[in-house]
């Protein structure tokens, strides 16, 4: 069985959760509370150098890191339901969106870039506020990159690699404030995703190390 390292609140590990929920895989999960620095453990980081979640050991022992590398190989591996539309152009336009959360908005708000922001001496607020305000500039953007997109989900009717980024980035959002009544769009499509049993069983909340 494939071994998912990760912590219920990693917006990485949970986009993988979601990616393994689509495909039905069955998963065996090990958990790193990274607020006590489980992932800094001298195990993981043998696996993981980066010290980072998720790690995906596969069933024939190798080890897969970065939480879009692995959905692609679980993509490519499982191709049914897919992740990615059939077209090429559509294909990019997909992974442009989920690499503008997954690279350009997400990272800001990791727990090793917050902590290094606070042994520079920023105060509380003024982190917060930094981290809200890439989300919300970052989320107007992905706002108007879905408007001429036609059914309930990121792109189309169906869910995919955008909607298993976007859906832990709302989560984000919300713990850092956004104002979310300015993004219809997101909202309705995160809506959509969380009454599939695939989003809802990756959740936070759901997971076995949830506190």
């Amino acid at each position: 069985m494939l071994r998912l390292h990760g912590y219920f609140r990693s917006s990485a590990a949970w986009r993988v959760r979601i990616a393994l929920n689509l495909k039905g895989i069955a998963v065996a999960h090990v958990f790193h509370h990274l607020r006590h620095g489980g992932q800094g453990a001298p195990a993981y980081l043998q696996l993981n150098p980066q010290g980072l979640v998720p790690t995906l050991e596969t069933e024939d022992g190798a080890v897969l890191t970065q939480s879009l590398a692995i959905c692609e190989w679980i993509e490519e591996t499982w191709p049914s339901p897919p992740l990615l539309p059939d077209d090429a152009i559509r294909r990019a336009h997909v992974r442009a969106f989920a690499l503008a959360i997954a690279c350009e908005i997400h990272p800001v708000q990791n727990l090793k870039i917050l902590s290094r922001l606070r042994r520079l001496g920023l105060a509380e607020p003024t982190i917060t506020a930094w981290a809200r305000d890439t989300i919300q500039d970052g989320f107007s953007a992905c706002e108007t990159m879905l408007a001429d997109q036609p059914g309930r989900f990121c792109f189309g009717d169906t869910p995919g690699l955008a909607d298993l980024c976007l859906v832990p980035q709302m989560g984000n959002a919300r713990r850092f404030g956004c104002d979310l009544a300015v993004l219809p769009r997101l909202v309705a499509v995160e809506a959509a995703c969380m009454a599939l049993p695939a989003f809802a069983a990756a959740a936070p909340a759901a997971q076995g190390d949830a506190e």
